[in-house]
C-alpha cells in the first residue's frame, strides 16, 4: 500500500470529501450495496444514505464486495427513501433521481451550479419509487445505445460517480 501511495483508514476519514451523497432506494443485493461502498471510496464519497430495506453492515456478503470500504465511508440508514432525501435537502443539497423519466435529462448534460449533489439509485427491478420522484430536483439518466435500457445499480452509480469526479477534476 505504501508503493500505492494509499491513505490509511484514519487519512482517508480525515480527509475532504467530494460533497456528493449516494442514497439507495431499497436496493435488495448486498452485493450491490457492497459494491457501491467500494465505489464510494474510490471517490472520496461524502456518505452513503442506506433506504427501506436496502441492506446495511456489517454483513460477510456486502463486505464481500465491499473490501472494507464499510469502514471508510459514512453511512446513514433512513425508512424511507423520502426521509433521505428530506434531509439531504435540508444540508443544502441538490438531488437527482437516475431514472428513465419523462423530463430526464442525460447525464453530461446535468446542470447544476450547486458542487452538492445527491444522486438516488432505485431498486434493481422497480427502480427509484414513483413517490420519491417528485421529491427530487430532477432526474438524469444514462445514455445507453443498446437493446437494454437498464444497468444493474452498481454499474449505474459507477458510470454516475465517475462522470461527477470528472467533469470536475477535468472541468468538462
Amino acid at each position: 500500500m505504501d508503493e500505492l501511495g494509499r491513505m490509511s483508514v484514519d487519512e482517508f476519514r480525515q480527509s475532504p470529501k467530494t460533497p456528493v451523497i449516494v442514497i439507495l432506494d431499497n436496493i435488495r443485493s448486498m452485493h450491490n450495496v457492497g459494491s457501491v461502498f467500494r465505489t464510494a471510496d474510490a471517490f472520496l464519497v461524502e456518505a452513503i444514505f442506506l433506504c427501506g430495506y436496502t441492506p446495511q453492515p456489517p454483513h460477510r456478503d456486502i463486505h464481500k464486495t465491499a473490501l472494507g470500504a464499510t469502514d471508510t465511508v459514512d453511512w446513514i440508514y433512513f425508512q424511507t427513501t423520502a426521509e433521505a432525501v428530506a434531509a439531504v435537502k435540508d444540508r443544502g443539497y441538490t438531488v437527482f433521481a437516475v431514472e428513465q423519466a419523462e423530463g430526464s435529462i442525460s447525464l453530461e448534460k446535468k446542470a447544476t451550479d450547486n458542487p452538492k449533489t445527491a444522486f438516488v439509485f432505485g431498486n434493481e427491478v422497480e427502480g427509484v419509487d414513483a413517490d420519491v420522484l417528485p421529491l427530487c430536483d430532477g432526474c438524469i439518466e444514462i445514455p445507453q445505445l443498446g437493446m437494454k435500457h437498464s444497468l444493474n445499480i452498481s454499474v449505474a452509480a459507477g458510470i454516475v460517480l465517475w462522470e461527477v469526479i470528472r467533469s470536475r477534476v477535468h472541468g468538462s
